[in-house]
């Protein structure tokens, strides 16, 4: 290395030696200063770009020369296996400075925990629901393990502050300060990011904007043009017979956007002889590992993934990424490419599979906006209302009591606190939480409510749906739906599909939530709970022009024009050049074509008074009588109105004032923006 890197000299020397790096990345040596400084920053370079190291290095610099002691920076992701993946490199780095790190989430055993409690490793890597288990376990001092944290990277930050886990995280930051008494740095990475400077100032919590946040970038410009191909497939057996065909020798990672379809193609795949591996959510730990692992050491193979492999996980040199149909996002597909061309001499490359015209509509779509530089803004959901009540239940577990006029303190000015005292009463007033001697605890319905397993329901911010664990003799094969099971299982019928394996239901267990299986040669099904996917006004315009002849300039394989004429010739009643279509519906009313994307569609019903249940991303249904004139007049800031069953997907939401748990649904679902884009456009009345 030619030059001082601004990092400690024996971080210098194992770089060289030990790494066999001539010298840093343009992001790490850019990144030193910055991070060194004590500011919150965010760090943005593509995938394999080297963020961790950025962060990392100079955070560990800081450490040496500050002599920080017991367990002072905090490692935090959205997937564990992500954190398993990482943790060998970052106990790597500490071991050159005689440090330790550890590693802290769902999967880790009691002895495990009580091993790092008591050894206390000077980095940490766990999550935001790992966090909250520490701090609300009477079983963790909280001062002695989390009292000298000094610094928090937060992996994969555009993930987090898309959603709700992100406010839940910033909400355990401002906790963990009030423990350690001092303001914790924040250093934010991500690959795909559309403002980091705003994502950078909402990660800082209640000290937004007391210092600029500096936002660091890494060289995003590829060296070579990324392949990226569309083929249209038509079925999801086609497509197994041109993956098992094409690039033979080469490791291939496909994305399904479903469980269900990444698990049908697994088994297509290995019909066809194909070697194959799985992963998504709802497969087993042990399941998982053994693919990803596996995955990482072999050739000539495939692994088919949801978004779980989406993020920066190693796997080892991957040769090529197959899309089936397409990502819901511009931001998804470059997490996707970017896991391409970091070997010396290769280039990024996605082929796009259609399996049908849909599917070639909404890839071609993702690709046109991709192609024009577009990538989303990371926007984090508005108005957390539900997770204010979940903050004030945990701190009353937490700390066994709290004042009920000090309760503020513990997150300052954080936004996710700004309705607090509104929830508080409610709280209050259900008994979640009782009073004595001004004293606030937990009460007797959240007790009822949340207190199961020792209250494990009040640790994440999602809700999980119910799953039955699968078991083939001794070993867990991974979860399913109760929907996926016979009512009565016997020889007769479809067995399930899981692990990219077949499946003979042999019993069901229902007090123990299990299901004893034993493998069969046989194609299955699988079914999981799933709602509405929800496009964004971006992408459904998109897909407007496509219908109206844009072709986004990548290779097309000579199946993709005759499949294009064909979707132009189905949807071309739903789309014209002058303006939006409106059109009359055989049961009566009319349909117009907004191709806004489900929110503003939401948003312009609202506006019209009318409810957002079955809402869809490309059009409306209108009752007789609603006009042009109603459309160009409407209310474009109008909060959607939601039912019951929407409500009860906001976790949490019992703890809210029923109208207040609508009102908070409602106001996510809005896209003011793209309601008013509606209101303003022409609208074309065909009669027939």
């Amino acid at each position: 290395m030619s030059a001082t890197t601004g990092l400690d000299a024996a971080i210098e020397y194992h770089i060289v030696n030990s790494l066999g790096w001539p010298g840093l990345r343009p992001l790490q040596s850019a990144a030193v200063g910055p991070v060194r400084s004590g500011a919150d920053c965010v760090l943005v370079a593509p995938t394999a770009g080297g963020k961790t190291e950025a962060a990392l290095f100079p955070l560990l610099s800081e450490m040496v020369e500050g002599n920080w002691s017991r367990t002072t920076i905090l490692y935090v992701t959205p997937l564990r296996a992500l954190l398993n993946n990482i943790h060998p490199r970052v106990t790597t780095y500490c071991a050159w400075l005689g440090r330790t790190a550890g590693l802290w989430h769902g999967d880790i055993g009691q002895s495990e925990r009580r091993r790092l409690l008591a050894e206390r490793p000077d980095i940490l890597l766990t999550t935001p629901e790992s966090i909250e288990a520490m701090l609300v376990s009477r079983r963790v001092d909280h001062e002695r393990f989390l009292g000298s944290v000094r610094a928090v990277v937060i992996d994969e930050l555009h993930a987090f502050a898309g959603s709700d886990r992100g406010w839940h995280l910033l909400a355990v930051l401002e906790r963990v300060e009030r423990i350690a008494r001092r303001r914790i740095q924040r250093v934010g990475l991500s690959a795909t990011i559309g403002n980091p400077e705003v994502v950078g100032t909402w990660m800082q919590g209640s000290t937004e904007g007391c210092n600029p946040v500096t936002v660091v970038r890494g060289d995003s410009s590829p060296t070579v043009n990324p392949e990226i191909t569309i083929d249209y497939v038509g079925s999801m057996e086609n497509a197994a017979t041109v993956i098992s065909r094409l690039h033979r020798s080469e490791k291939r990672l496909v994305f399904a956007e479903s469980r269900r379809s990444a698990e049908e193609l697994a088994f297509l795949l290995r019909e066809r002889g194909v070697q194959t591996f799985v992963s998504h959510s709802s497969l087993s730990v042990d399941e998982r590992g053994q693919s990803e692992r596996a995955f990482a050491e072999a050739k000539d193979t495939v692994i088919v993934a949801t978004s779980t492999l989406e993020l920066g996980i190693d796997i080892g040199d991957l040769d090529r990424v197959i899309q089936i149909d397409a990502p819901r996002t511009v931001s998804s597909f470059l997490q996707r490419l970017g896991r391409t061309g970091r070997r010396p001499g290769t280039s990024r490359n996605t082929l796009f599979l259609a399996t049908s015209l849909d599917g070639l509509l909404d890839a071609a779509a993702v690709l046109l906006l991709w192609k024009r530089g577009f990538v989303e803004k990371v926007i984090a959901p508005p108005h957390p209302r539900h997770l204010a009540a979940q903050q004030l239940l945990a701190l009353a577990l937490q700390e066994g009591s709290f004042g009920v006029s000090d309760w503020s303190r513990w997150w300052g000015d954080l936004p996710l606190m700004a309705d607090g005292a509104e929830v508080l009463a409610y709280l209050r007033e259900q008994e979640f939480l009782v009073e004595d001697s001004g004293l606030l605890m937990i009460g007797p319905r959240a007790e009822k409510e949340f207190g199961k397993r020792h209250f494990m329901d009040l640790l994440s911010t999602f809700v999980a749906d119910l799953e039955l664990r699968v078991v083939a003799g001794i070993k867990e094969i991974g979860f399913v739906s109760p929907l996926a099971l016979p009512a009565r299982p016997d020889r007769e019928q479809r067995p399930l599909v899981l692990a990219g394996r077949g499946w003979f239901v042999q019993y069901v267990d229902w007090e123990r939530f299990t299901v004893w299986v034993e493998e069969v040669p046989t194609k299955g099904d699988v079914k999981w709970p799933s709602g509405a996917v929800t496009q964004s006004f971006e992408v459904c315009q998109a897909k407007r022009e496509v219908l109206l002849g844009a072709v986004p300039e990548v290779e097309l394989s000579k199946r993709v024009p005759a499949a294009m004429e064909r979707l132009r010739g189905e949807r071309s009643p739903d789309v014209d050049d002058n303006g939006l279509v409106l059109r009359p519906r055989g049961a009566g009313g009319r349909r117009l074509w907004t191709w806004a994307g489900l929110k503003a569609n939401a948003t312009l019903l609202a506006g019209l008074d009318l409810s957002a249940a079955g809402v869809e991303n490309e059009s409306v249904v209108l009752p007789e009588g609603i006009a042009g004139d109603h459309i160009r007049s409407v209310d474009a800031h109008a909060i959607p109105r939601v039912d019951d069953e929407a409500v009860s997907g906001l976790k949490f939401s019992v703890a809210l004032p029923p109208e207040l748990a609508a009102k908070t649904v409602g106001e996510r679902l809005a896209d003011s923006l793209g309601a008013a884009e509606i209101a303003r456009a022409r609208i074309i009345l065909y009669q027939a």
